[in-house]
């Protein structure tokens, strides 16, 4: 059963990264055939700060240990669906080094209180600058929010990065406007969003910024929301070309073909028709 249509921050700033990709994954829906050994470095992280911190909630908290082994479960598992695409340079044991050192690191530090909500899922209206409501709702998956002494909700959102970001970094990013917005219109008060940066340093460290979003913040995203959808409602869908978007890229065979409309759309016809066809054909 397919979920109601609707907008994330993974599907705005993919179309805004490289609008063929996005044509390819959710307009096409051609499956991924390999991940980045930092996407699932990042994933297994994330569930495992999950873990940590339903345990601190319900006061089960167990060991540190118990935590870098939900770790490398999860990446286990991820690791047997995908195929995994190294840097140059890593292995698996490095990566796996890698995250049980950012999770040690963050364990370390001291734990988050007053906990509101773990990885909560909200599904909410966009509006834009003239206080129009869009068709298409958001959907934000927040990691973390907590309150702080003035009873101030805050946005906890957790990332590993190779590099420390920059104040830009957050105070450009959609992301926390996508979550802020979110949180506003359930709880009708504005949060502020604290991004946690798991840096992949050699010595791993914790870095911590602050950002606020306001009503007119909220606005703009859904003038850029309402951009997105036009531009897909007549077919605009070009490949930005970097190697950030390449490198890793599942599509890149598919985007080869880009610019050679009749044989290109044929083949992914076909291919989509086998890969359906696979799907319901009884086991």
């Amino acid at each position: 059963m397919r979920s109601r249509p609707h907008w994330s921050y993974s599907s705005i700033s993919q179309y805004l990264r490289c609008p063929l990709q996005y044509y390819f994954q959710r307009v096409l829906g051609l499956p991924t055939k390999s991940a980045s050994s930092d996407l699932i470095l990042g994933s297994a992280v994330h569930e495992a700060l999950a873990s940590y911190h339903l345990a601190l909630q319900t006061s089960e908290f167990d060991s540190p240990s118990s935590i870098t082994d939900r770790f490398c479960s999860a990446w286990k598992e991820r690791e047997a669906s995908e195929v995994v695409v190294y840097r140059e340079g890593d292995t698996r044991d490095d990566c796996l080094n890698k995250g049980v050192h950012l999770l040690e690191t963050y364990l370390r530090e001291p734990p988050p209180e007053r906990i509101v909500e773990i990885e909560r899922e909200f599904l909410v209206p966009l509006y834009n600058s003239r206080g129009e409501y869009l068709e298409t709702p958001l959907i934000a998956v927040t990691d973390l929010i907590t309150k702080d002494e003035n009873d101030i909700l805050k946005v906890n959102e957790f990332k590993t990065s190779g590099r420390a970001y920059s104040e830009s970094d957050v105070s450009t990013s959609l992301q926390p406007t996508c979550y802020a917005h979110a949180v506003h219109e359930h709880f009708g008060q504005e949060p502020i969003v604290d991004y946690v940066i798991l840096v992949k340093t050699k010595t791993p460290k914790v870095q911590r910024l602050t950002t606020t979003r306001y009503l007119s913040d909220f606005g703009r995203l859904g003038d850029v929301v309402q951009a997105i959808d036009r531009a897909i409602d007549v077919g605009i869908f070009y490949p930005v070309e970097s190697p950030m978007n390449c490198a890793s890229c599942s599509f890149r065979e598919h985007c080869r073909g880009w610019g050679k409309p009749v044989e290109q759309v044929e083949a992914v016809r076909q291919e989509v028709a086998a890969i359906e066809e696979l799907a319901c054909s009884p086991n």
